[in-house]
């Protein structure tokens, strides 16, 4: 027996009112869930049409569904682990444009529709010079986007009053600034008149937006059992974590229409996304880059195991609560908040996140989500932050790529994996030779875009670190800095 409206009792018909690029795990637990919550606790009344971005998708299996999918949401609460499920029923139907264009380009026709919602990868917001307005579909999602904003400002006769709240959720900075300047870009390459750029740029809003929760998605390894305990057979099971983040820079007033705050969401509608942007990227990020080394080396293998570990949990903390949070702008207990979020996150046992898939690229990611921390916290405080230069010392004793014995598999760009490999084969095991890795890894502005060794007093700071852990081990080291 197969999910559908005929077996879900609850299941109800919405007035379309918002049209979505993309079908995927994320999009399901986050907006479509959203959108789901607004309908039973905050009288939005309104569904969304599924467009498939590319060739190849899943709206067939999303219509053999009539739109519905069951959503696991697990993670910690107050300290308790909690997992729950339910039947999403805000989806009407999927269109595929590449089978069905016709029927995807006539919902610009439909004045209730009044909100487009995307996530179509970061490479899915890009020009693409091939895409014409005759073309059936447009193979980029902008140029889609823009044939059917066309369509409605021809048939509505430029009525600014059926113009669109367009939220891009792709993980690009300024994702909505980039979303537009994309649709004018498509608006002067096909010669479409002064009047449509005008409708575009007053009738119309593009938000730049963040969004933040994590989506394992469908649950293959345990299908079996979740079939079992549900009774019926669902090929779109979603899984995501409780924790939930939206933020909009956009007015005020588009929460009359979408009602948000009375479904009780964490969405919020901001003058400027990129605090907390740089909220996330420098606490969530930043504390995910800074345990990475410390954790590992000292043989942990997984953010929960970190996090919960006496000595590790406690050097996690640090770095958050003593050295981030004083370098962040925004009202401290929403900073506090976050952090609180982020550590019940770390905790999530349903979710199994090894040290090693974070370790990725770690010079790159110290640069971009603890560099601007470290930066920021001696600028304001005027002394060095203990923690994130012992974070500094172990990343650059975790590239000699040895772990009680044991290799260690470093993945970065070749150029880093031969600056380290050249560092540690020619170390003669002196302190001198310690100090002369250092300097010569801050002094690597490829991956810092500056030299590190200029900033007073980093070089011997990060070298006493690194000589005491060569010394006497990662476990006693990092107690020395607690």
């Amino acid at each position: 027996m197969r999910l559908n409206k005929s077996i879900y009792k609850n299941y109800k018909t919405y007035p379309e009112k918002i049209l979505q690029f993309g079908e995927g795990n994320f999009l399901r637990a986050f907006v479509d869930w959203q959108i789901d919550k607004m309908n039973k606790e905050a009288g939005f009344d309104g569904s969304v049409v599924v467009i498939q971005p590319i060739k190849t998708g899943r709206v067939d299996v999303l219509n053999k569904q009539d739109g519905l999918y069951t959503l696991y949401l697990q993670g910690v609460k107050n300290g308790k682990p909690i997992k729950e499920h339910s039947i999403i029923n805000s989806i009407s139907r999927g269109i595929d444009p590449y089978k069905n264009y016709e029927e995807f380009i006539n919902l610009a026709e439909n004045p209730q529709i009044r909100f487009i919602i995307s996530n179509t990868t970061e490479a899915g917001i890009e020009f693409d010079e091939n895409d014409k307005l005759e073309d059936k579909p447009q193979n980029s999602y902008p140029g889609k986007l823009t044939a059917f904003l066309y369509k409605r400002f021809v048939f509505f006769n430029g009525d600014k009053e059926k113009g669109l709240i367009i939220m891009p959720c792709e993980l690009i900075d300024r994702n909505g600034d980039k979303l537009k300047e994309i649709v004018l870009k498509y608006s002067k390459l096909w010669n479409l008149n002064n009047d449509f750029t005008n409708w575009i740029n007053t009738a119309n809003i593009f938000t730049n937006t963040l969004v933040d929760r994590i989506v394992p998605g469908y649950p293959k390894d345990t299908i079996n059992e979740i079939t079992e305990e549900l009774g019926y057979e669902d090929s779109l099971v979603d899984v995501g974590e409780l924790f939930h983040l939206w933020v909009i820079e956009g007015p005020q007033w588009i929460k009359n229409e979408f009602p948000v705050d009375k479904a009780g969401l964490n969405v919020k509608f901001v003058n400027d996304v990129e605090p907390y942007r740089t909220r996330k990227v420098r606490i969530l990020n930043g504390a995910h880059t800074a345990l990475v080394p410390v954790a590992y080396l000292y043989g942990l293998n997984t953010v929960k195991e970190a996090v919960e570990h006496e000595v590790i949990g406690k050097f996690v903390k640090g770095v958050i609560y003593d050295e981030i949070i004083p370098t962040l702008d925004l009202p401290k207990e929403e900073l506090l908040q976050f952090a609180d979020d982020v550590l019940e996150r770390f905790k999530n046992p349903f979710i199994k996140h090894y040290l090693m898939s974070i370790a990725l690229n770690s010079m790159s990611k110290f640069e971009t989500r603890d560099l601007p921390s470290l930066l920021e916290y001696i600028n304001r405080k005027k002394e060095l932050p203990k923690k994130l230069v012992f974070s500094l010392a172990a990343l650059i004793e975790f590239y000699k790529g040895k772990r009680n014995g044991e290799n260690i598999n470093l993945a970065d760009n070749p150029d880093i994996l031969f600056l380290y490999k050249t560092l540690w084969s020619n170390y003669d095991g002196t302190e001198e030779g310690l100090k002369n890795i250092v300097r010569s890894v801050l002094s690597y502005e490829k991956n810092w875009k500056m030299d590190l060794n200029k900033i007073e007093g980093l070089t011997d700071a990060v070298s006493d670190d690194l000589i005491m852990i060569e010394k006497i081990g990662i476990k006693d080291a990092v107690l020395k800095t607690l």
